[in-house]
């Protein structure tokens, strides 16, 4: 297989900066119900990149949960990505609709949400859910999936019939955007890439960058 003759010549749309919407969080709604329309799967997910102490950058696929002045996550903090945003609270999260020849890349800084937020949200998760938040010590290194079982069944005996506490290691996050950037396939690898640059005053400048 020769991966150079992998292409596509992208033509389901275009971007004009001329007529996207003055607020990036208007314009994210826009094509995110366009991508609910289009059944993408799963249009909430999201590639979350962070760093390390020693500038070793990882990411990983998460679910967007909330949209309000930010973007907002669940997970555990004691985690990698966990310790990296207690690290630096820069980060970056992209969604690509491949169905639609779209990608949109958001950059900005990372805060915890709070304890009542994380945990209106932990008693809305499915129940066996809220087992698996206690059972994984995430990103920890465990010696079988059998001992995963173990302790989940273990819990799930112990809370029988009682409410699941939400664990003090488990919650959200949420990305308060300074940087969008919403990219649209175009042919000839001339694509569509409209970036908004948080000024001051919380207004936004929006723009047209090259592909």
């Amino acid at each position: 297989m020769n991966l150079a003759d992998l292409r596509l010549n992208y033509q389901k749309g275009e971007l004009h900066e001329q007529h996207v919407h003055p607020d990036p969080f208007a314009q994210f709604a826009v094509w995110f119900k366009e991508a609910q329309s289009a059944e993408v799967p799963e249009p909430n997910a999201m590639f979350l990149s962070t760093l390390s102490a020693s500038g070793r950058p990882s990411g990983r696929i998460v679910l967007l949960k909330t949209v309000d002045h930010g973007f907002s996550f669940f997970t555990n903090y004691e985690s990698r990505k966990g310790q990296e945003l207690a690290f630096t609270s820069q980060a970056s999260i992209t969604f690509f609709w491949g169905e639609l020849e779209r990608q949109i890349r958001i950059e900005g800084h990372v805060e915890k949400l709070s304890v009542e937020l994380s945990t209106a949200y932990f008693h809305s998760r499915p129940r066996e859910s809220q087992l698996g938040a206690w059972v994984s010590e995430q990103s920890a290194r465990v010696d079988s999936r059998e001992v995963l079982q173990a302790r989940y069944a273990e819990l799930a005996a112990e809370y029988d019939g009682k409410e699941i506490p939400k664990p003090d290691h488990w919650g959200g996050y949420r990305l308060v955007p300074d940087y969008f950037e919403f990219w649209q396939g175009r042919p000839s690898r001339l694509h569509d890439r409209v970036v908004y640059d948080a000024r001051e005053k919380g207004d936004w400048e929006c723009y047209r960058v090259a592909p």
